[in-house]
């Protein structure tokens, strides 16, 4: 796996090492040792598949409240996404900053995202299934969230979604006066 840091401190971009023969290719997409080595999140014990019907499909954005420190690792199976995550750690130099990265099973790429960051993604095209390594168990409890075009963080989507859930689309407008997750 190749991994690249992202200007978000601890988010990273991991890329397949393909072997490839006449039958196709082989690619490990987790290795906890490379992982505890660049001290990146390790421990999964817990995975999640989405399946989206449609193009324009968004889901976000997300984030857990402490005492939750759930990871994340990213991976488009089938289709294609725009994944997005926001800093929302208190002493970050790069505090409330995004990233987007397209995700396809062609490119190989997954996005490692930390503890305490926004998650969110919209799907490119038509049947796209995204699959995720979480931190921590799910903990509906500590479910949070932001509207994916809150004018706070003006995260640049390559298109107008057409799908949203109705919690995702009327979260209200974010306030970082107090802030802390």
């Amino acid at each position: 796996m190749k991994f690249t840091q992202t200007y978000l401190a601890g988010a990273y971009i991991v890329e397949l090492e393909r072997q490839v023969d006449e039958r196709g290719y082989f690619a490990r997409t987790f290795c906890e040792r490379e992982f505890t080595e660049l001290g990146l999140a390790s421990r999964f014990p817990q995975c999640n598949i989405s399946h989206n019907q449609r193009a324009g499909t968004l889901r976000g954005m997300h984030y857990d409240e402490t005492p939750s420190h759930e990871s994340k690792l990213v991976r488009c199976v089938s289709g294609a996404i725009f994944d997005v995550i926001v800093d929302l750690r208190r002493d970050s130099p790069t505090r409330w900053r995004w990233v987007g990265v397209e995700l396809t099973p062609e490119n190989g790429r997954a996005l490692l995202v930390p503890p305490s960051f926004g998650h969110g993604f919209l799907s490119l095209v038509d049947d796209t299934d995204v699959f995720y390594h979480m931190g921590d168990f799910y903990r509906p409890s500590g479910a949070r969230g932001f509207r994916y075009n809150d004018p706070f963080f003006s995260v640049q989507w390559p298109s107008p979604p057409s799908v949203l859930s109705d919690r995702d689309r009327t979260y209200p407008d974010f306030d970082p006066v107090g802030f802390d997750v």
